[in-house]
């Protein structure tokens, strides 16, 4: 998710990762309308699956996304998930906040998450690091894992709460 027009970006940590717990070699952002940018990381938690990472695009063409909080979520609160599941650029679904202040145990990071939305909107892998959106188009969270025996989406997905990524974001 754009966060400013300086072209910082919210992702998860897991998505930029890279060996040894550093990044990956090389980051690419494509942007909306269809132009890729080189990315450099800024800084991340890995304890939150959180990382900023920039791109040097010009400010016209970026787009940030209106934060908004998540303190006053509540179950059954009409949430938007946006990601590219399986490699399908900019797909939008759609479900409700199934569950609020979950611990998650992330396979990928090995580290325990706390406080984590539950949504029954389609996350799967391709959706990490994008925003899961209240009814207004502000952030409420970032999507960052599912729970499946399948590896596709059953229902249960979820996201970094926003009032977590904007508590962590000016340390990094």
């Amino acid at each position: 998710s754009v966060l400013d027009k300086e072209g910082h970006i919210l992702t998860n940590y897991h998505v930029v990762q890279g060996q040894n717990n550093g990044y990956a070699q090389e980051l690419q952002v494509s942007l909306a309308n269809g132009k890729s940018y080189k990315a450099t990381p800024v800084g991340a938690d890995p304890d939150n699956d959180i990382a900023i990472i920039q791109i040097k695009a010009p400010a016209e063409s970026l787009n940030p996304v209106p934060l908004g909080t998540s303190s006053d979520l509540f179950v059954g609160k009409k949430v938007l998930a946006i990601g590219n599941p399986f490699g399908l650029q900019r797909t939008l679904t759609t479900g409700i906040v199934s569950g609020l202040a979950r611990p998650l145990h992330s396979e990928i990071t090995q580290r325990l998450i706390e406080g984590v939305i539950q949504t029954d909107a389609s996350i799967n892998p391709g959706n990490s690091g994008g925003p899961l959106l209240d009814s207004r188009g502000r952030m409420i969270g970032m999507n960052t894992m599912i729970y499946s025996p399948s590896g596709g989406s059953v229902g249960i997905g979820f996201a970094i709460p926003v009032d977590t990524a904007k508590r962590i974001i000016p340390d990094i």
